[in-house]
């Protein structure tokens, strides 16, 4: 088996820490249940990631427990194997070079809606700001392979959006670093329970396009500490 190389010990170590911190965020919000669920990360320049151990519980996890892989999905270093989506991650990471976290997860109200195979509309200015748009959704694929990857690849692709919904499965969201990859998934699953209450009430009122650039525009480049 390969092994990390000793030039980047330090860098994976405290990737490992994140990712593994990361997925108290997981259950902090409600977004998993038992094992489900995954976050990775994935080493800036380098054809490695680092993720979840398939089937471990969220309270034994540790930062020696994830798993570090490279992008074909390959053990490089770790007692455990990795997540059933290790290879859909690794996919994902080789198609989208700006992408630097990965998250899954199956959150009640979010995953309601990729049962029905409907996209999240943009009918709150949250969901303007965080996805510039509605929250897609993906083909339905089986776990195991590359082709969760390939389809969260190909929903994007035309997407301001950084979470998808895969048919009858559930939440897939990226980011520019773990962190932000797991903030999209909460916020995928708030708004998702958001409109589907105010479905209930009635039917939602949309917000205009040149409203919804404005409100994305913003929030990317003007909210917040710069």
């Amino acid at each position: 088996m390969k092994r990390v190389p000793p030039s980047l010990r330090d860098t994976v170590a405290l990737l490992r820490a994140e990712v593994c911190a990361l997925h108290s965020e997981l259950v902090r919000y409600g977004l998993v249940v038992w094992t489900a669920g995954n976050v990775s990360g994935r080493i800036p320049g380098k054809d490695l990631m680092v993720i979840k151990p398939s089937g471990v519980s969220y309270d034994d996890l540790t930062p020696e427990s994830m798993v570090v892989c490279s992008l074909d999905g390959s053990v490089i270093e770790g007692d455990y194997a990795p997540s059933s989506d290790t290879a859909s991650h690794g996919f994902i990471y080789r198609s989208m070079d700006d992408v630097l976290g990965v998250v899954h997860t199956h959150s009640t109200y979010a995953s309601a809606w990729a049962a029905r195979g409907e996209a999240i509309p943009c009918v709150l200015t949250a969901m303007g700001d965080e996805f510039g748009g509605p929250i897609p959704v993906g083909p339905f694929a089986l776990i195991g392979g590359e082709e969760i990857g390939e389809g969260v690849v190909e929903t994007l692709r035309d997407h301001r959006s950084r979470a998808v919904l895969m048919q009858n499965h559930g939440v897939f969201a990226v980011g520019d670093d773990p962190r932000e990859a797991v903030k999209a998934a909460v916020m995928c699953e708030d708004v998702a329970r958001t409109v589907h209450i105010s479905r209930q009430l009635g039917e939602p009122l949309p917000i205009p396009s040149e409203a919804i650039d404005k409100l994305y525009e913003r929030y990317q480049n003007v909210y917040g500490q710069r």
